[in-house]
């Protein structure tokens, strides 16, 4: 008896070896190209500021700018320090801004949009869809040091103290118009513009969306946050660009703020 003939195999097709690192022919590097030059822009300027410890307080219509605030060494200016400051003046190399800029950072750093945009744009984790990225590995944000990007919950929480701190410099300045009393001045809409869209860049935080409305089973006994997570899930669409306009308003409030304080502009006054 003689066996049966040996049923034909379908070739085994391997995964595609390709040589070269990406087969698109369109400029795939101009959106993370931008995107790292936008954010070594304001990190180089609020290095530069921040550490400047200088141009930031118009006594006149007390105007703070938010990168120091509050103010804590015995070194800020008369007036700048809206909690008192500690009995030292700060080195070189600490920010008058010590307790409210570290949680900043970390904030945005950790911040899922954040984390996008310099993944693909610095660390090239990839680059770009259908590019390959130049690393070997790939460990995700399970191990040190990236692991500690699920602490962004919590620094959700000190940003929404410095957001209410920023919101009383915005609001207090109103109260110091030009011959006393309430006023109105190019400085005081462009701080409260600033801190307005700072609440919601903070308020669209996904972090947010969980607080109010996580950990519920269904929604028909809790309508009030429904309608609050319905609110931060509209603002959560715009968090990407939430995100880039208050580094633009950011800069703009404190160049305006330290060109007055230099003395090299005078502060338009509308009412006051």
């Amino acid at each position: 008896m003689t066996a049966p003939p040996p049923v034909p195999r379908e070739p085994v097709l391997d995964r595609a070896r390709l040589g070269a690192r990406t087969l698109r022919r369109d400029r795939w590097w101009v959106p993370p190209l931008f995107t790292a030059l936008g954010l070594a822009a304001f990190v180089g300027y609020a290095t530069f500021r921040v550490f400047q410890q200088d141009h930031y307080w118009v006594a006149d219509y007390h105007y703070l700018t938010p990168f120091y605030s509050p103010c804590l060494s015995a070194a800020c200016a008369p007036g700048s320090a809206v909690f008192g400051t500690l009995p030292f003046e700060f080195p070189w190399f600490l920010p008058y801004a010590l307790v409210s800029l570290p949680f900043l950072l970390l904030f945005r750093f950790t911040c899922y949009y954040y984390r996008k945009a310099y993944y693909r744009a610095i660390w090239q984790a990839p680059p770009a869809c259908a590019v390959r990225e130049p690393h070997r590995r790939y460990t995700g944000e399970s191990r040190l040091p990236l692991i500690g990007q699920n602490l962004h919950r919590y620094f959700f929480y000190a940003a929404v103290l410095i957001s209410l701190l920023n919101t009383y410099d915005a609001l207090v300045s109103f109260a110091h118009g030009h011959n006393g009393g309430f006023g109105v001045g190019l400085g005081n809409l462009i701080l409260l513009g600033n801190v307005i869209l700072l609440w919601c860049y903070t308020l669209s935080c996904h972090s947010c969306r969980h607080v109010v409305g996580g950990r519920l089973r269904s929604f028909r006994r809790h309508p009030l946050r429904y309608r609050a997570w319905t609110w931060v899930s509209h603002l959560n669409a715009r968090h990407m660009a939430f995100a880039w306009i208050t580094l633009g308003t950011l800069v703009l409030t404190d160049l305006y703020v330290a060109l007055v304080a230099s003395g090299t502009l005078t502060d338009v006054r509308l009412f006051n």
